[in-house]
C-alpha cells in the first residue's frame, strides 16, 4: 500500500496530464492556480459538481489529485517547504498539509473543498498568491476576478482523463 507522499507524487503527475488532455498547461507556477479556479468554475454550480461534468464522478479522488498539485506548486515556489502527512489519519487525503519555509501551514485539500462549496470567495489562485507573495514578489493577476463572468458551468463534450 502506497504512502500519502507516494500518492501525492502520482496524483500530481496525473493532474498535469489530465488538464493537458483538455489543452490546459499546468506548469507549477502560482499563476497556474488560476487554471484550477477556471476548472472549478466551469464544472460546479451552487457549490456542487454539475451533473455529467468532470467532477460528477470520483470527486474525492479528483479533489485529492488537485490538492496534490496545489501543494506541489507551493513547495516548488517557496524554499524550504515540505509536505506534512499522516498515513494513519482516516481522512489523510483531505488533511494533507504543506508547511511553508516561514512556518505557515496550508491545507490544500480543505481549501479545494471550500472552493467548490463557496465559489470564488475561496479562490485557489488568490490563496496561493497570498501564501507566496513575500517569497515571489509577483503581481496579482486581476483577471482572476473576471473569471466568474467569463467561465460558465458547462457539460463536457468529450471523455476526460482517459489517456
Amino acid at each position: 500500500m502506497a504512502t500519502l507522499l507516494e500518492d501525492i507524487k502520482k496524483q500530481t503527475d496525473w493532474t498535469v496530464k489530465a488538464f493537458k488532455s483538455d489543452g490546459i498547461e499546468l506548469d507549477y507556477s502560482i499563476s497556474s492556480l488560476l487554471e484550477i479556479d477556471k476548472f472549478i468554475q466551469k464544472y460546479t454550480k451552487d457549490g456542487q459538481p454539475i451533473k455529467g461534468g468532470r467532477l460528477s464522478k470520483n470527486l474525492g479522488g479528483i479533489i485529492f489529485s488537485i490538492s496534490a498539485y496545489i501543494g506541489e506548486t507551493l513547495i516548488k515556489n517557496v524554499p524550504n517547504s515540505k509536505w506534512i502527512t499522516d498515513d494513519n489519519d482516516p481522512q489523510g487525503e483531505i488533511n494533507i498539509a504543506v508547511e511553508l519555509g516561514d512556518g505557515t501551514t496550508s491545507w490544500p485539500g480543505q481549501r479545494i473543498i471550500k472552493r467548490i462549496q463557496n465559489g470564488l470567495e475561496d479562490g485557489i489562485y488568490p490563496y496561493g498568491h497570498n501564501l507566496t507573495e513575500k517569497t515571489l514578489n509577483e503581481k496579482f493577476d486581476k483577471s482572476f476576478w473576471e473569471i466568474e463572468n467569463q467561465i460558465k458551468p458547462m457539460e463536457p463534450k468529450k471523455p476526460w482523463w482517459k489517456f
